[in-house]
């Protein structure tokens, strides 16, 4: 039997500690005894990219923002499909996330951070949401894509509950260009979450998705929200 390989550890700001993991040839970040992201199953980040995309395919020179790098399933998915003059931004929190795929997980990272297509912005994607909110002269964006947490329930770090609240909802819609659609993923079903969508503005269609690209694995949740007309 192959060990697990412990390859290294992150402390979260303001929040708990992540372990990366290698078993054979398979990668793990856990927290606890919560497994947050494996090699194995990353069928639900390529789908809160690509069902994103489908969802702003007539937007020209298209903007998106991602929030958490994770292992990069969703940023190369996001690459495979945009055109060359789109513009992607990453937000990281954790600068051990960034060394881990420049490191030991290098061949899965293959070369997408570097593209000419991509930003990466080491801060807490709540900020750059802020930042670039149309009411205060940002350019936003064409698609807001969250996973940098369990869900909406702030399991990694508590901080995250602010992107999930009515005011970081609406602050979200105010970043989002005409047409833009705000993407969530989440481990879980949460119909509370569904609600708040919905009663800060927007029209919510709940996706539910395998976590592996087989069809197979546990079912995941996808929120796509677009301003309500």
């Amino acid at each position: 039997m192959i060990a697990r390989e412990l390859l290294g550890t992150a402390r979260v700001p303001d929040g708990e500690e992540l372990r990366l993991y290698r078993h054979d040839r398979d990668f793990m970040i856990v927290l606890g005894h919560n497994e947050l992201m494996s090699t194995r199953q990353n069928g639900s980040e390529i789908a809160l990219a690509t069902q994103s995309l489908a969802r702003i395919a007539k937007a020209r020179q298209p903007a998106m923002l991602i929030g958490g790098y994770g292992m990069g399933f969703t940023l190369r998915a996001a690459l495979e499909k945009l055109p060359t003059d789109a513009h992607v931004t990453v937000a990281e929190l954790v600068p051990e996330i960034i060394a881990w795929a420049r490191g030991p997980m290098k061949e899965l990272e293959a070369g997408c951070l570097d593209d000419p297509r991509v930003r990466l912005v080491m801060a807490d994607v709540a900020e750059v949401i802020s930042a670039n909110a149309l009411s205060v002269g940002g350019t936003g964006y064409d698609a807001i894509l969250l996973d940098v947490d369990n869900g909406p329930d702030g399991l990694v770090r508590h901080a995250n509950n602010r992107l999930y609240s009515m005011r970081g909802l609406r602050t979200a819609m105010d970043a989002l260009r005409p047409g833009g659609v705000l993407a969530i993923w989440s481990a879980a079903r949460d119909p509370n979450f569904t609600q708040r969508l919905k009663a800060a503005g927007f029209a919510v269609d709940e996706v539910e998705v395998r976590a592996r690209t087989n069809g197979k694995g546990a079912k995941h949740v996808i929120w796509f929200a677009t301003e309500a007309v």
